[in-house]
């Protein structure tokens, strides 16, 4: 490649700017990489943000090198500023739509808008920031430097999924395993796996600015890419050719995606209104059910039905079980309250506990099990530092009282007709490693259930990006996925990723599938930890060892 190349030029336009200058660059490289997400899934746009990263870094270490007017950690608090506005566009271009759940509710909420759309993605580019920093402490001539920005921001995003409740949305490894084919590997080492190995891949372009290409291209970091890559499309074909999908004999299951708007629409005065329209919605007649629910085994409704308590109205409880056929059962997400636990006199008022719940009904009406969720969104159910907030008059945008509590622990849900279910309400699916009950002696379960409620967010990139965090489960826990979204995306998915039934973000109607089987458990679901721990630790081992070989800057 010739010296005057356009990535030699583009490397030193990064290296060399300042200033705003520098900030807009590193947050349009940010920006373009939130394309390589859902629903736009151009995983080589991931390049830019990742190459950018190096070149920026490149500057600050260059810095410090020729001047001597920066130290190591002045230079790595100098990467970390850069880190902040490459991270802070990616956030925004990405989680730009949860600006439509404050528009909901106008009135209430628009004023906090910014806080939603720019907040949040500030407060999250501060583990990109983390990530350069930690990079840069590793920094080296040479191609040792992508293990160093794959190590430091690779942790960082692997920070970002636990630290305060976690939030490993669009975490950088779902560019590879938004591709069915690519994302077998999160079998072995996960979404966080995938996370180290997509920075590395999309890094590695950066470094044919170093110097001519040589003809030994494979010993080069761009060569190791593109083997790695080959490797994992041979591996991700094999792994689906040698798997075909395979379906339970008995159960019959309905998912119904009622479609409703989440605004004034959805009130407790129009109550009869919305169980007619999901009763009469999930009666209705398809090519493979013509008599309706007389077939179904299993009908599956979205995370929070209903503008009210469905298990203190005994006569709506009622009307759900009058379409319940005898042995048949209807799951189905819903509030659930508890009285106040402690209500003497002389304590002041107790409130009750709300919980966001799924329900099993059985024919008839009965609710033959409950599971409530453990894993609540911040702001969206809860307010954390309640009393402090509240006093600022701020609430969670549900209209529950003191917002919702947390389930005593995850556990399987029982369902006649099912094996066991594994159940995830909203965003409990989009954890790696933490959607399965891992309690001592819990038998493995047969399906996993995700009811969720995604009408908040409207016809935008959000619910698409939900639902491939939620599929990339399937493939790190070799279980199927059962998902009944309000408004999509709704899906029947096999223990490999396989969409096998599925209706559209804004579709209104019913999907009838049967059950995919269990796959054999993966190596990921019996050590979560085991394959991306050993990634982080080969790269920064990497990284620390080529840095003692090569010129550290």
């Amino acid at each position: 490649m010739r010296q005057d190349g356009i990535i030699v030029r583009a490397a030193h336009r990064v290296i060399l700017s300042a200033g705003w200058e520098r900030r807009i660059i590193a947050f349009i490289a940010g920006a373009v990489g939130a394309l390589a997400m859902a629903p736009v899934d151009l995983f080589p746009l991931l390049a830019v943000p990742m190459c950018v990263a190096v070149w920026l870094i490149d500057g600050s270490a260059q810095a410090s090198a020729k001047t001597g007017s920066l130290s190591l950690m002045r230079s790595a608090i100098a990467a970390a500023k850069d880190g902040w506005w490459l991270g802070f566009g990616y956030f925004v271009a990405g989680l730009w739509w949860l600006g439509a759940a404050f528009l909901v509710e106008a009135d209430q909420f628009a004023w906090a808008l910014p806080l939603g759309v720019l907040g949040l993605p500030a407060g999250l580019a501060l583990f990109t920031a983390l990530g350069f920093f930690v990079a840069r402490l590793l920094w080296s001539s040479g191609a040792a430097r992508i293990l160093a920005l794959a190590a430091g921001v690779g942790i960082s995003e692997w920070l970002r999924g636990i630290v305060l409740t976690g939030f490993p949305w669009n975490s950088f490894g779902l560019a590879l395993g938004g591709n069915l084919v690519l994302g077998q590997a999160a079998a072995i080492v996960g979404l966080h796996g995938l996370t180290f190995a997509a920075i590395a891949i999309a890094a590695s372009p950066a470094t044919l600015a170093d110097g001519v290409l040589r003809r030994r291209w494979w010993k080069q970091p761009v060569g190791y890419a593109l083997i790695a890559l080959a490797g994992l499309t041979v591996f991700g074909a094999l792994r689906l050719a040698g798997n075909q999908t395979s379906y339970a004999a008995q159960p019959r299951l309905r998912i119904m995606q009622p479609n409703l708007p989440q605004d004034a629409k959805f009130k407790v005065e129009n109550k009869d209104e919305i169980l007619d329209h999901y009763i009469r919605l999930s009666g209705s007649t398809t090519v493979d059910h013509p008599e309706g629910l007389a077939t179904v085994t299993h009908l599956i409704w979205p995370e929070s039905a209903f503008p009210f308590i469905i298990s203190r109205d005994a006569e709506a409880l009622a009307k759900v079980g009058a379409i319940i056929a005898r042995g048949a059962h209807l799951i189905t997400g819903a509030a659930r309250a508890e009285p106040p636990r402690d209500s003497k006199a002389g304590r002041g008022a107790q409130r009750a506990s709300y919980f966001n719940s799924i329900h099993v009904i059985e024919a008839g009406g009965a609710i033959a099990d409950t599971y409530d969720k453990v894993h609540l969104v911040p702001f969206g159910e809860y307010l954390p530092f309640a009393r402090l907030l509240e006093a600022l008059r701020l609430r969670q945008f549900v209209h529950i009282p003191g917002g919702f509590e947390p389930g005593a622990r995850q556990r399987p849900l029982a369902v006649p007709g099912l094996p066991g279910v594994a159940p995830l309400v909203c965003y409990e699916a989009i954890f790696p490693g933490e959607v399965i009950p891992r309690i001592g002696g819990a038998e493995r379960p047969g399906v996993m259930l995700n009811v969720t409620n995604d009408a908040w967010f409207g016809i935008t990139p959000g619910p698409h990006q939900h639902f491939a965090a939620a599929r990339l489960r399937t493939i790190e826990e070799g279980l199927p996925l059962v998902r009944a979204a309000n408004n999509g995306i709704s899906a029947v998915i096999d223990s490999y990723g396989r969409v096998v039934a599925r209706l559209g973000l804004g579709e209104t109607g019913v999907l009838d599938s049967r059950l995919p089987v269990a796959g054999s458990p993966t190596p990921f679901s019996r050590w979560p930890l085991a394959g991306p721990g050993l990634l982080a630790a080969l790269m920064l081992a990497g990284a620390l060892f080529l840095r003692r070989r090569s010129h550290s800057i």
